[in-house]
């Protein structure tokens, strides 16, 4: 023979008939010596530490969400640097091309220069010490 027995959460457990003596036996489930100790019904210690785990957990929660946003943060400032050192990586490999075609240019300038100052009798080169004699 089984006898029910209520739990705290509201459900129940079958406990058996004691065939020897035929009375039931007690068992307690919840924890009340927080209730015996301190004369506060075990109701109030509960929600006690509901209240006080609810508080560390928001505590946790806010912690956790600080450290989410400054992740978050960190990233978004790392991905800014890496598009800016690639725009500054860009604009030196553009600056290099510009250098070299611009040195490329000022030689055939320097070229055509001398070609057209050894054709021209103005810039032909006199020995003053022949028209002296």
């Amino acid at each position: 023979m089984h006898v029910s027995k209520t739990l705290k959460e509201g459900s129940k457990m079958e406990l058996p008939l004691d065939e020897e003596d035929g009375t039931f036996t007690n068992i307690s489930l919840a924890d009340d010596s927080a209730e015996r100790l301190s004369g506060i019904p075990s109701s109030k210690v509960e929600r006690a530490r509901s209240t006080m785990m609810n508080a560390d957990m928001d505590a946790v929660e806010a912690e956790n969400q600080v450290e989410l946003e400054e992740k978050t943060r960190l990233i978004n400032q790392v991905l800014e640097l890496q598009h800016t050192l690639e725009d500054l990586s860009a604009r030196v490999d553009a600056v290099k091309e510009e250098n070299l075609k611009l040195k490329s240019e000022n030689q055939v300038l320097g070229q055509y220069i001398e070609n057209l100052m050894s054709a021209s009798s103005v810039f032909q080169t006199t020995d003053t010490k022949s028209k002296r004699k």
